[in-house]
């Protein structure tokens, strides 16, 4: 009886305005967000492009916009936690934005700081330099705020109109034995290779505030699939002078990726989370077909209910709104001042090179030419993952000129974006497990990523 009703419950969504909905739509934020298109001699997706035209039409406004919004998101937080307006603590959204903990008052505090020294150039040169928080407050924080300005406004098309229910359902066999994970996950993996990582962090954080994953498949996706983009890879590729080998390069960087999320899933601290739910929604998916129906008859069906609870498209902008206001508010303040310290830590202290001497013989091992200077590569990703390729552009061996520069993009948590996504989300994962996961893949990918090096390219 269960099997029949769910199936009326499909039935009674498919109507033509159902249809449109979701079929224009998300064939629209598909075509945004997941949709390969050449661009400057480069790959990239359509919210890249409008992210790219934002930031160049705008060069010189986004720095100084921003540190305008970090001394703003940190004067409401602390007025927040003083006064408690009622403006604020009655509106829920608001309220997550400025009613923060002290530590995180504090972040948003020294982000702004630094910002400020870092405009006008105030200050010890170590905070302020292009190669600690000019880096950041140029470099960084402009692509992020043009990205997810972009990413934020059309994200609703590919959460909201059935498109995640779609393919979620069709994937789902696929996904679960694979990468223990539901199909819709695959959504987050294709919108990070061809756009963003820091994007599918996002899809990710708020399809498990909306009840589609559960801690532990979220935290998985979190930090096995939001790899680097295509136009990021070049990037990369391209500062470490082996551009003619860009092909070989990015399919070895999705193999050893691909292995990655097959065995970190598998292991500690992963394995260990558990499969609860958000606890103020619950658990909001239903990806197995029932007894009797197709599967891409029961995709339809879910995706047709989902787009039929659109009733309102204001409602629907707002909510990306809050999204690109939440990164603005909340999430780049952070970039600044965690993003800042770290590459301070990696630029003007031996940290990382104390860190890394047990990478020495390992490298050596693996007959990785000039093994002494490369092993703090393998470490420094964890602060930033461009610093890597900063390293390597200064090795005189392609072969390991090409081994850090995969490594960089396969270790994938890094603190100054991915890893302060993640801790300030509600996604129950720890610094420390970012530590232990960021070593794991460190282990898994290098014996891949010198394989192929060895074997196929060098």
């Amino acid at each position: 009886m269960e099997e029949k009703k769910q199936h009326f419950i499909g039935d009674q969504f498919r109507d033509q305005s159902n249809y449109l909905k979701f079929i224009l739509f998300s064939l629209l934020g598909a075509g945004l967000f997941l949709v390969p298109v050449p661009y400057k001699g480069e790959t990239n997706i359509g919210v890249g492009i409008m992210a790219d035209l934002l930031e160049t039409a705008l060069i010189d406004f986004w720095p100084v916009f921003m540190t305008i919004i970090f001394c703003l998101s940190t004067l409401l937080a602390i007025y927040t936690k003083v006064a408690k307006p009622a403006f604020i603590t009655r509106n829920v959204f608001l309220q997550s934005l400025f009613d923060v903990s002290n530590f995180w008052i504090i972040m948003r505090l020294l982000g702004s700081i630094f910002a400020i020294m870092t405009l006008n150039q105030l200050g010890p040169e170590w905070i302020w330099s292009d190669l600690t928080g000019g880096t950041v407050l140029y470099s960084l924080v402009p692509v992020l705020a043009t990205f997810f300005l972009a990413a934020g406004v059309f994200m609703p098309l590919l959460l909201e109109f059935g498109l995640m229910e779609f393919i979620g359902t069709m994937l789902h066999s696929v996904m679960k034995p694979v990468f223990k994970l539901p199909g819709r996950s695959s959504i987050d993996a294709t919108a990070s290779w061809m756009g963003s990582g820091t994007v599918g962090v996002v899809i990710t954080t708020e399809q498990y505030e909306r009840g589609f994953y559960t801690n532990r498949e979220a935290s998985t996706v979190a930090t096995n699939f939001s790899i680097n983009s295509i136009a990021f890879s070049f990037v990369v590729i391209s500062v470490i002078g082996l551009t003619e080998m860009f092909v070989p390069f990015y399919l070895t960087v999705c193999i050893a990726s691909i292995v990655a999320a097959i065995i970190c899933p598998r292991i500690p601290p992963l394995s260990r989370k558990k499969d609860t739910y958000y606890e103020p929604v619950g658990k909001q998916i239903d990806e197995d077909n029932p007894e009797g129906v197709t599967r891409f008859r029961w995709a339809i069906d879910k995706a047709l209910e989902k787009a039929s609870k659109v009733k309102d498209f204001k409602e629907v902008s707002k909510g990306g709104i809050r999204i690109v206001f939440d990164i603005w508010f909340a999430l780049i303040p952070l970039v600044m001042s965690l993003g800042t310290i770290a590459l301070i830590i990696a630029e003007f202290t031996p940290i990382f090179t104390y860190l890394s001497y047990p990478f020495v013989p390992i490298l050596t091992i693996l007959q990785i030419p000039e093994a002494t200077v490369a092993a703090p590569a393998m470490i420094v990703g964890f602060a930033d993952m461009f610093l890597p390729a900063v390293i390597a552009s200064g090795i005189e061996s392609e072969l390991t000129r090409f081994v850090i520069a995969a490594m960089s993009l396969t270790q994938l948590i890094y603190m100054s974006e991915i890893g302060i996504l993640l801790l300030r989300s509600k996604i129950k994962i720890s610094f420390w497990e970012l530590v232990i996961i960021f070593l794991e893949r460190t282990v898994i990918t290098l014996p891949i990523v010198v394989l192929i090096a060895h074997v196929f390219l060098f």
